[in-house]
């Protein structure tokens, strides 16, 4: 899913970075200017969500978009209260991630 979503944005004109895990992320995106996060909510390690909450406590701002496989009311709940600006369920049209990136980059 992660090399679809690359290809995907970068068809789109985005230029992307990819991470295996959100301890990965937190490793290494310091080093680069990143204007919005695309996160899948299950990782392993480290859940999408709490990826967002510790960015959240330590000052970010970066938009985050969820995405899952999982129905859960819950926890789409859960990630809206996180702050997400979108919350898209696998699969989900490409329209619908490229629209919402763009709002991300627009309220930059």
């Amino acid at each position: 899913m992660r090399r679809s979503v690359r290809r995907l944005l970068n068809a789109h004109g985005f230029v992307t970075e990819e991470y295996s895990s959100a301890e990965d992320f937190l490793r290494h995106s310091a080093a680069t200017e990143i204007n919005c996060l695309v996160l899948d909510i299950d990782l392993g390690g480290i859940s999408g969500i709490e990826l967002q909450r510790r960015l959240r406590a330590s000052g970010s701002k970066l938009p985050v978009i969820f995405i899952t496989a999982l129905e859960d009311g819950a926890l789409e709940a859960e990630a809206t209260q996180a702050g997400c600006i979108a919350y898209l369920r696998k699969p989900f049209p490409a329209n619908l991630l490229i629209d919402a990136i763009n709002s991300a980059s627009a309220a930059d």
